[in-house]
């Protein structure tokens, strides 16, 4: 598998494991403590971790640092979107959409040589 496609794809893990870590618990934890809520999600970014940091040794051997944070943007608002839709019951907003279009623009200008 090319150094690309297993950067996406371990970014992508990576991040679904960080938006849980960082967003379910005001669905599933709202009515505990906030420790509780801090607890949990510091478990499930555990998770998050031992696939982001394989993910950025992979890509590094081929993508500049620059690269990779923008693609990591890219990705983040790529999981966000449908975590805020399914999962947390929230209508998207055309701000998403400008958003994107904006880390779009931010992929053309970081991969361009």
């Amino acid at each position: 598998m090319p150094v690309v496609s297993k950067t996406v794809l371990l970014l992508v893990l990576s991040n679904i494991f960080m938006t849980f870590a960082w967003y379910a618990h005001l669905r599933n934890l709202s009515n505990r403590s906030w420790i509780v809520a801090a607890l949990a999600s510091w478990g499930i970014a555990l998770f998050e971790y031992l696939l982001q940091v394989p993910a950025n040794r992979i890509g590094h051997t081929q993508m500049e640092l620059g690269q990779l944070k923008i693609l990591q943007e890219v990705i983040t608002l790529t999981v966000f979107v449908p975590f805020a839709l399914l999962y947390m019951k929230e209508p998207v907003r055309t701000n998403y959409l400008w958003a994107g279009l904006c880390l779009c623009g931010a992929v053309f200008f970081v991969f361009r040589r």
